[in-house]
Parts: structure tokens; sequence; C-alpha cells
């Protein structure tokens, strides 16, 4: 037989979609799944693999650390006292009739939150790549353990807002449970974005050389240090495209009671995070497939 020839047989064959010659029926496996799907149903069945992974993070995070979790308090604090002093002190920006430490810090946790989310997540999926080549689980997993994991340090972080808010004797407003719904949304922002990124930063390992200067810029293009009041009304709906900018206002508004939680400005943010989110999912997925070669 002539090898040349078999070669043009077979793929003359491959190419009518029956089998060559002497071969017996050929069985196609394809996925009957659409190219859309979230196979989000696999996330319940992996959750204690989800709940290993937070866990050995949290440990990972303070292990050999001579100051261990009050790493979460130092943070935020000396953050909070470097915006008291340039920008209460010197500039005298307004804080909504609320003393400026307290107005600052009471942003400072979702920020602190979306900001440690957004930077553990992109990079969440190098950081395991020995777990992505050796066993198959949803990889949808590592990145929300990266999310979650941010939680404990909030955690501890609202407790010093608690006594900050006594040591300035500024009761919680009756909305104080409502801060749940605006937490919900700093979560879910940095996890659509954490899949932007980490899906990217399988190709492309400039990632992590970008994200912190996207986290400085966006921290400024956020109320945190200054009231969304200063934006001038015509920039407003712009402004809201910002998903952070409705998070860190609805905070204070949730829990000081200053400001307000203007309903465009939300629903502008939540239709954005719902944009990022449901887009980092479907690309998250179609990439997922690849990950395990290009890691």
């Amino acid at each position: 037989m002539n090898p040349a020839l078999d070669t043009e047989l077979t793929c003359q064959a491959a190419a009518e979609g029956r089998p060559p010659e002497g071969v017996g029926a050929l069985t196609m496996i394809e996925s009957d799944e659409p190219w859309f799907s979230l196979r989000l149903r696999d996330l319940w069945t992996y959750r204690e693999l989800l709940g290993f992974l937070v866990w050995r993070d949290v440990k990972v995070r303070y292990k050999q650390t001579a100051l261990g979790a009050a790493w979460a308090l130092l943070q935020p604090l000396l953050t909070m006292l470097v915006f008291t002093l340039l920008f209460g002190r010197l500039a005298k920006l307004p804080s909504d009739h609320v003393p400026y430490p307290l107005f600052v810090y009471t942003a400072l946790l979702p920020w602190q939150l979306f900001a440690f989310a957004l930077t553990e997540s992109s990079n969440s999926l190098v950081g395991n790549q020995h777990l992505i080549r050796k066993v198959y689980f949803p990889r949808l997993v590592i990145p929300i353990a990266s999310v979650l994991v941010g939680l404990v340090d909030f955690t501890i972080s609202l407790m010093v807002l608690a006594g900050m808010m006594a040591w300035y004797g500024v009761r919680p407003a009756p909305t104080l449970l409502l801060f749940i719904p605006f937490l919900l949304l700093a979560v879910l922002t940095a996890l659509g974005m954490g899949l932007w990124l980490s899906a990217l930063n399988i190709q492309y390992r400039d990632v992590k050389y970008v994200v912190p200067f996207l986290t400085q810029f966006w921290m400024f293009a956020t109320p945190v240090a200054y009231s969304s009041t200063l934006v001038p009304v015509k920039w407003r709906q712009l402004y809201s495209l910002n998903p952070m900018a409705g998070v860190v206002d609805g905070f204070r508004w949730a829990i000081l009671g200053s400001g307000t939680a203007s309903g465009a400005t939300l629903g502008i943010s939540i239709a954005a995070v719902l944009v990022v989110l449901i887009g980092g999912l479907i690309w998250f997925r179609r990439m997922e497939r690849s990950f395990a070669d290009m890691v």
C-alpha cells in the first residue's frame, strides 16, 4: 500500500463524514452544552473544596507573621490617618457632617475588601497551577475562594468601626443592616473583575503588574477620601458606572446615615456590576478548557 494514497483516502473520507475503508463505524463525542453554559450547579457539588480553599488561604496568609490578623486592622487604620491628614486637615474636604476619620474609615471597609479580593482573584489561577494541572474540578472555585477570604479581614475591621463610632458618639443609622446588600455588591464587583483578569493572566502575565495600578487609579475614582457630592451633577450618571461609587455611598448612608443612596445612581451601578459579572462568567467558562495547557 502507498502511505501517501492511504493518507489521501483517509482525509477524503473524513471530509465526507464517513469512516475510511477497512475501519468500522466512528463515534464522534461532542459536548451537548451550549457555548454559554455556566454550569453553576458544579459549585454546589464542589462546595467542600471551596470551603477547604478558603480555610487554606486564610491560614497561609497569616502564617509566620509577627502581627498575624492585626494586619487586617493596620492597613485601613494607617490609610485613614494619611487621608485624614492630607484631605481632612490640609485640604479640608467636606465629610457630610460626620467626623472625617469616621467618614473615611467607613468607606475604606468595602474598598479594602474589593481591592484585596480583586488582587487575589486575578492571580488565583496562576497561584494554583499545580492543582489545575493534576485534577479536575470547576476552576471557578479558585477565584471565588480568593474573593471570600477578604471577608475575614472585613469582619475584623468592622469591629474597629463600631469602636470608632462609640468614641465619636455617633449612633448607627436605623438603616444599619442595609449595608449587607452593598457588601454583596462589592463582592460581586470584585468577583466579576477577578474572573476577567484571572483568565487573562493565564495568557498574559502582564496582568499582575497592571492590577496594582488599576486598583490605585480606581480608588481615586471612588468617593473614599471625598464625598460624591463634589462630583458635578452633569457627570453623576457617568460617575455611577463605577460600581464602587454606589457601594461606598451606600455604606456611608446605611451605617452613618450621611449622604443619600440615590436610586438612579444605585441602579446604574447594579447594572454595571451585572454586565461585568455575567460577561466574566461566560469568558471564564469559555477559557476554562485551555487553562491546564497554558498555565
